[in-house]
């Protein structure tokens, strides 16, 4: 399906009303721009030649309205000398910046065109190629991530593919700086974003990695299917689409299925990294062979609508002699009708050209107004013998022959040998000597990861810089299965059922059972897939037992028999310390220990104090021997009551019934005891 509007970085052939005319402008006097390759929103490429190196780059020049946008060049500044430092097979290489009178880039130039030029012809990827694609791009984000850089704007157009379909991913660090400019962009722009913008990039949270694996997600199922999950025709609702949604994996991503639904969930907290998500990715099995990916490539904009042949490198002519050479040759030429090819001549402003390089147009026709008047006579004045023009144009022609020798010689290297080595060092010194560095990945038992399995050309073959050495890499052991019968054992013995499987054990995740015991093995962690390379760690969500118990709130005050109710339905113990209380009627709970909100193993005690009522009274002994009227008041002191007397009332006290010393609640009558 095709994307509005999107800002992209080799994008279709289509004018854009806003572009400024730049063709022939040179940026930093050392990248003239040659032909537009494509507009977006906030830039456009140019095909453009460093005229310092001699090469073709690509020239990325934002619009003009960021020029004015201080806070935005700031950012810029800082996001570009970080995306340079940037070091990886698929990452783009960014060679330099500046902003004169706009802000540019300076990248590689990829011939291949980007992922969206290609879905663009109506091709799709088959499931081979949309896993090498998807492992290729994982492991550039893994590798930007770990350097502290988030993408942001992961999308089929800021895929490129060089000639020889590796991917890179363009753009590090342009996303968050174009994010914090103070401009608008056109609002097919914004939907084209918006298009892979993962939930919390739609909800304005913070972002980490796992955004950038949300969005390649969805491109991956695009590339195969055609179909974008969660497209609709407005902004809002592609957004709001996928809040709180998984991305909806279709079957036909076949193996590919558990790494994209981990991938797609809605939580980030749910997804992998980037690195677990390019392990899942190759979990899923190495095809047997990888099909060309049927490239888009890279075209200019009409050609007539451009100079046909833009000079490399120029400079203005001092000498008078060598002007008056020139303007008799060019009247020569320009009379013939002929050209001059290969060679370096004078165009229509006075501009000497040097030959042309590789790569460039060889043939450029000479034409110059004719001279009129006094200039027509000084011209003529000017003009040397035929002899000299003879021998300075064989000079000329020499140089530009002994010019065309050098640009066309490449030197040779023998190439070493690189088995076993690791590839880092490998594609470093490839790429040192002037080759191209094709990687393929291929698991081995037997070569460690990341180290070179065989190469083509051999060891001891000369080749040219320029040329092509593709590079066999390993990707580890095959994977091997994760055994699913590990439920039910201990620790111990699923440690060894993953040993035997050439697996080791990994995290291990406490998980409540009120019926299995503490200890053993419930199954295995969530998002783990079905395959993992040799030697992976498994983690297993292992029983802690029952869920520990949470002593409910409000039980002081409460009646002790319902407490001691509602705990017991709870799986605790309940222990009794009673105790007395002047305040608290006898029989309500005074406290709970734990106290509430504290959590307690199934099983466990509860220890509950409740009011035995008033703390009682002992007769005192000393009434005996005392006045009725003494003995009484004295009780009456205690809270006790005086119920009368048995014997004669004006005799003393010679006991009570209660008996003295006993003990009686606060409020009990008294009878007194006389002789």
């Amino acid at each position: 399906m095709t994307e509005t509007a999107e800002p992209n970085n080799y994008p279709q052939n289509v004018a854009n009303p806003r572009m400024p005319d730049r063709i022939g402008q040179v940026l930093g006097g050392r990248y003239r721009l040659l032909a537009p390759i494509g507009t977006g929103a906030s830039a456009t490429v140019y095909l453009s030649d460093d005229v310092v190196l001699r090469r073709r780059v690509a020239v990325k020049v934002l619009h003009d309205a960021l020029a004015d946008d201080p806070s935005f060049l700031k950012r810029f500044r800082a996001e570009a000398q970080s995306a340079a430092a940037l070091n990886h097979p698929n990452v783009m290489a960014v060679h330099d910046w500046g902003q004169g009178d706009v802000p540019y880039l300076v990248t590689e130039l990829l011939s291949g065109g980007s992922l969206r030029g290609l879905l663009d012809t109506g091709a799709q990827l088959d499931q081979a190629q949309t896993q090498a694609v998807g492992l290729e791009a994982a492991r550039a984000l893994d590798y930007a991530h770990r350097q502290g850089f988030v993408h942001r704007d992961i999308k089929p157009a800021n895929l490129l593919f060089d000639e020889e379909g590796r991917l890179r991913i363009a753009d590090f660090g342009l996303a968050r700086a174009l994010a914090e400019a103070a401009w608008t962009e056109p609002a097919g722009a914004v939907l084209g974003t918006a298009r892979y913008a993962s939930p919390e990039q739609a909800q304005g949270a913070t972002l980490d990695g796992r955004s950038d694996v949300y969005s390649l997600a969805l491109v991956l199922i695009e590339a195969h299917t055609g179909v974008l999950p969660f497209a609709a025709d407005t902004t809002l609702g592609t957004l709001m689409a996928r809040v709180d949604r998984p991305i909806p994996v279709p079957p036909e991503m076949g193996p590919l299925v558990p790494a994209l639904r981990a991938a797609g969930a809605a939580d980030p907290a749910d997804r992998p990294d980037a690195g677990t998500f390019a392990a899942m990715l190759a979990a899923a099995g190495s095809p047997a062979s990888v099909a060309p990916l049927p490239l888009a490539g890279v075209a200019t904009l009409d050609r007539a609508q451009l100079d046909p042949v833009e000079p490399t490198t120029l400079f203005r002519p001092e000498d008078d002699l060598l002007g008056a050479v020139f303007a008799d040759l060019d009247a020569t030429v320009s009379g013939s009708g002929s050209a001059i090819t290969g060679s370096s001549f004078t165009d229509a402003t006075g501009v000497l050209v040097l030959g042309e390089t590789i790569g460039q147009p060889a043939t450029r026709t000479i034409e110059r107004p004719a001279a009129t008047g006094g200039a027509a006579q000084a011209s003529r004045r000017r003009r040397i013998p035929r002899a000299v023009r003879a021998g300075l144009l064989v000079l000329l022609v020499v140089g530009a022959a002994v010019g065309a020798f050098f640009a066309l010689y490449r030197p040779s290297h023998t190439i070493g040998e690189y088995a076993s080595l690791p590839v880092v060092e490998v594609r470093n010194l490839l790429k040192q000597n002037g080759y191209t560095v094709v990687e393929n990945g291929e698991y081995s038992e037997t070569t460690e990861l990341d180290a070179i399995i065989s190469q083509d050309p051999l060891a001891g073959t000369s080749l040219k810089e320029g040329r092509t050495v593709t590079l066999t890499v390993s990707l580890g052991p095959p994977p091997v299965p994760v055994p699913t019968d590990l439920a039910g054992r201990t620790v111990d013995q699923a440690s060894a059922a993953l040993s035997a499987a050439s697996l080791r054990l990994g995290t291990l995740i406490d998980g409540y059972d009120e019926t299995i015991a503490k200890g053993i093995v419930l199954s295995l962690a969530d998002g783990t897939p079905t395959e993992l390379p040799k030697g992976s760690p498994v983690d297993l969500v292992v029983s802690a037992g029952p869920k520990p118990r949470t002593v409910p709130d409000g039980l002081v005050g409460q009646a002790v028999d319902a407490v001691t109710t509602q705990l017991t339905s709870l799986g605790l113990v309940v222990a009794r310390n009673d105790a007395y209380s002047d305040t608290v009627a006898e029989g309500t709970v005074l406290s709970v220990t734990p106290a509430s909100g504290s959590a307690v193993a199934k099983g466990g005690t509860v220890t509950v104090s409740a009011s035995k009522g008033r703390r009682p009274i002992a007769i005192p002994a000393d009434i005996v021997g005392k006045s009725v009227t003494a003995a009484t008041e004295e009780l009456q002191a205690l809270g006790l009551v005086v119920s009368g007397v048995q014997g004669s009332p004006t005799g003393k006290v010679s006991g009570s019934n209660p008996a003295v010393g006993s003990l009686v609640k606060p409020g009990s009558s008294v009878l007194l005891l006389t002789r």
